[in-house]
């Protein structure tokens, strides 16, 4: 029974609110996801969370963004076709799954490529439907060699075929539980792709930034080949500057990156707390490369 106002008028029904769904995750494999690092991040995220807008605009596979499930969030990433296959699961989530069900009963080296060169016919690739292309991004991502996205300087992918025995090309239930997510009627999420400043434009007071840029790599061995251009130092310089407005506007801010002693004096401001973490990566073309790895969390609250 709905109780009554002390005006006797009866008061508006409390909508019931929605449970986070563990089989929420990641459905595709990112170079520098935070799966690893879930728990350090999970330490240093304000206690108040759940009642701030959540923006992350380097989202990649989402891994933070995807356990926390906020009710109100804008997503961004500057690749767009990555962008594109969020956006394909919130509206298309039938015709997505059943083109990756064709994708998997047809895959094989052959099939493969053949799907990875649709990228080079610039006008036929244009005319493609949107999940045609989520389709793609998704099964290249399952069947490439060690999970990597990675295009050349045109922009176009260019991983070789990685032969698993029997990969998992469409994950059903965590398909249909994103988009259970994105629908669902107390959620609002925004999902953008451009430049990671605009994206979080909007984020002050009331608003929690989560930014997980390509790190700082100042011997070039972090993988940054997930879109034609590279992050390089003067971008993380512009991020500073983005986390520094972002700051004075009063957002809560909170930014992975390596530990190296270019980043810690970009975010030597005695407003910061640098927080030294390992964390374990699994794509890398060197091996030598992977493994436990030094990071920094950033925040700007202590």
């Amino acid at each position: 029974m709905r109780a009554r106002k002390a005006d006797g008028h009866l008061a508006p029904a409390m909508r019931p609110g929605r449970r986070k769904d563990p089989l929420i995750k990641p459905y595709v494999k990112w170079a520098g996801g935070k799966r690893q690092l879930l728990p350090e991040i999970k330490k240093c995220l304000p206690e108040n969370l759940g009642r701030l807008r959540y923006y992350e605009p380097f989202v990649g596979a989402g891994a933070l963004f995807l356990e926390r499930q906020p009710r109100r969030a804008v997503i961004n990433d500057n690749n767009g076709q990555l962008m594109l296959t969020y956006k394909v699961v919130r509206d298309h989530i039938n015709e997505l799954i059943s083109l990756l069900h064709l994708h998997k009963a047809s895959n094989s080296e052959e099939y493969y490529y053949r799907i990875r060169e649709q990228d080079r016919d610039g006008e036929g690739f244009a005319g493609m439907s949107d999940i045609q292309k989520a389709a793609r991004l998704i099964y290249l991502n399952k069947t490439c060699y060690n999970g990597l996205y990675r295009v050349n300087s045109q922009g176009l992918f260019n991983v070789p075929y990685g032969r698993y025995a029997n990969p998992s090309i469409c994950d059903e239930p965590v398909l249909r539980a994103i988009h259970g997510y994105f629908t669902h009627e107390t959620v609002k999420v925004e999902i953008l792709s451009g430049d990671f400043g605009i994206a979080v434009e909007t984020a002050g007071r009331g608003s929690f930034i989560y930014f997980d840029p390509p790190y700082h790599s100042p011997g070039n061995t972090n993988f940054t080949g997930y879109q034609a251009g590279g992050f390089g130092e003067d971008e993380q310089r512009r991020l500073r500057d983005v986390f520094v407005a972002r700051t004075d506007a009063g957002a809560r801010c909170l930014l992975s990156n390596s530990d190296t002693p270019f980043i810690r004096e970009l975010y030597s401001d005695n407003r910061f707390e640098i927080i030294a973490v390992k964390a374990k990566r699994a794509i890398n073309s060197d091996g030598a490369g992977r493994g436990d790895v030094g990071e920094v969390l950033i925040r700007n609250w202590r």
